[in-house]
């Protein structure tokens, strides 16, 4: 069953909008790391039900247009149109080369999967893997971790308060069911650490409950 992973949040200074979101919803904030094949970097903020928010940014601009990561590409479009705020977010597998196996199948178009890593503050070195479906809309990508996920060394930093919701009115339901074989009944889908509510009010956003 797919997961909650991430939600990625545009920010031309992310460590300042990291700490805006701190101060207004009462939440721990941590330095993250460089992507340096891409060109940006990061601040988190963990959450108890496993599963993070990203403010992404760029360091070096002419790293980041050359890339061909298609996360990397609708930041530097966000940036381009000078528009800030969440625009993507990651669902979690531990069984990325079955679905791989299924949209090939299906003859579904596809990026990756894409290699990443970055060091974290402690020294160690954080790996993962991303696979992206094409698709005419927004649509999440995929993740999957190597030997660690994306987890704070010291349990302090993760705060106490959970990503309950994700609202989608970018994504087609159709093709969502189409590329990860899930049967949904109405606009709820559940995940395994919380849900996916698809709406029409063509923003993507989320709820944090206590």
């Amino acid at each position: 069953m797919l997961g909650i992973d991430h939600i990625v949040i545009a920010a031309k200074d992310p460590a300042q909008s990291a700490q805006l979101f701190g101060e207004t919803y009462n939440c721990k904030i941590v330095k993250g790391g460089r992507h340096e094949n891409w060109g940006t970097f990061n601040y988190l903020a963990y959450f108890r039900n496993d599963c993070y928010i990203e403010w992404l940014g760029i360091f070096n601009e002419e790293i980041a247009d050359q890339s061909d990561n298609p996360l990397i590409k609708q930041l530097v479009v966000a940036f381009e149109e000078n528009r800030e705020g969440p625009i993507q977010y990651a669902l979690r597998t531990e069984q990325m080369n079955p679905l791989i196996e299924r949209l090939t199948k299906l003859d579904y178009s596809f990026a990756g999967p894409i290699a990443g890593e970055r060091e974290k503050p402690d020294g160690t070195n954080l790996q993962w893997r991303m696979l992206f479906p094409e698709s005419e809309s927004v649509f999440p990508f995929i993740i999957e971790w190597g030997k660690q996920k994306n987890i704070p060394n010291d349990r302090e930093y993760i705060n106490n308060t959970t990503i309950q919701e994700i609202q989608d009115g970018l994504i087609d339901l159709e093709e969502f069911e189409k590329i990860t074989d899930i049967s949904v009944e109405g606009n709820n889908i559940p995940l395994r650490n919380g849900k996916l509510t698809i709406t029409s009010n063509n923003k993507l956003d989320f709820t944090l409950q206590d």
